[in-house]
């Protein structure tokens, strides 16, 4: 038997990636990365990313929280948007994050909102996608979201997905819907693509992005997540979602911290999101300040 956390995992030498990560090393990493990852995913509803057969095999994205997990794994009722509701696991200790990687699943993504209101998200978030893989324009786009953040009184903050791309974030007083943080981050967007459209968009089809980095606002919706800091990707060599200084852009890349490397880094740094919830913004208040700045 093999326990993580006093958490018993199952087939734990079953390789999970290609190089031979396998399901124990996935859950050793989560039990070793929860101090830096518990503060950003607590109180917020789960959607899982689950490889049963490693990230080469079948994926299965799951909302719903099966009956047969533990007592110890938190669970908020979620009403769905058409009616009815959904069991959604919140991850609010170590031992939940060591028996998700139990389960296989790679990949855990939250909620912008929080349990105590849901309907009010606590994080605005930018996506940024690169259309061809070059990072120049996909770095110049975060530089652009963070000025453009700053001049309407929001407070900016940064992450490597793991994957493609970066996310720009603001916290918020979640004083505001989904819908009004969704506007006002299309707005922001379209300042930015005003300003360079030959490098930015908001097209949702690929097919009409040409080379142009996707600013993608899909996030700021009710009952969409992102990726949680911290958070394995499902790709070869186990990259990592990881909070980024602002200074640190200029040399980041998306994929550059892997399970391998990444306590190093915390090991030695402080985490550059330490004060995010301390500086939550007003959606109203931006929204009121980017008009000013639009006007003539």
């Amino acid at each position: 038997m093999t326990l993580v956390a006093g958490i018993e995992i199952s087939n734990p030498e079953k390789a999970l990636f290609p190089d031979g990560t396998s399901k124990v090393d996935l859950a050793r990493y989560y039990q070793q990365v929860a101090a830096a990852m518990l503060p950003h995913v607590r109180g917020r509803p789960l959607h899982m990313q689950r490889y049963p057969d490693g990230i080469e095999g079948e994926e299965i994205q799951q909302k719903q929280a099966p009956a047969y997990f533990p007592a110890f794994v938190q669970r908020v009722l979620v009403p769905r948007k058409r009616g009815g509701s959904i069991e959604q696991v919140v991850i609010d200790n170590a031992e939940t994050l060591v028996y998700l990687a139990g389960q296989a699943c790679v990949t855990p993504h939250t909620w912008l909102s929080r349990t105590a209101a849901l309907d009010n998200p606590d994080l605005l978030v930018f996506d940024l996608d690169p259309s061809n893989g070059e990072l120049a324009a996909l770095r110049e786009g975060a530089r652009a979201l963070r000025d453009l953040l700053r001049k309407v009184g929001l407070r900016p903050y940064l992450k490597s997905t793991g994957s493609r791309g970066f996310h720009v974030l603001a916290p918020l007083d979640a004083k505001a819907g989904f819908e009004e943080v969704r506007a006002f981050a299309r707005s922001m967007a379209e300042r930015v693509i005003d300003a360079d459209p030959h490098n930015f968009t908001i097209e949702q089809r690929k097919d009409r992005r040409g080379e142009r980095v996707y600013l993608d606002l899909a996030r700021n919706g009710y009952g969409q997540t992102a990726v949680a800091p911290y958070a394995v990707r499902a790709l070869d060599g186990a990259p990592v979602a990881v909070p980024l200084d602002w200074e640190e852009l200029g040399r980041a890349e998306p994929r550059r911290f892997t399970v391998h490397n990444v306590f190093r880094r915390l090991a030695r740094k402080r985490d550059p999101w330490a004060d995010l919830y301390e500086q939550a913004g007003s959606i109203a208040q931006a929204r009121a300040r980017l008009t000013q700045l639009t006007q003539p």
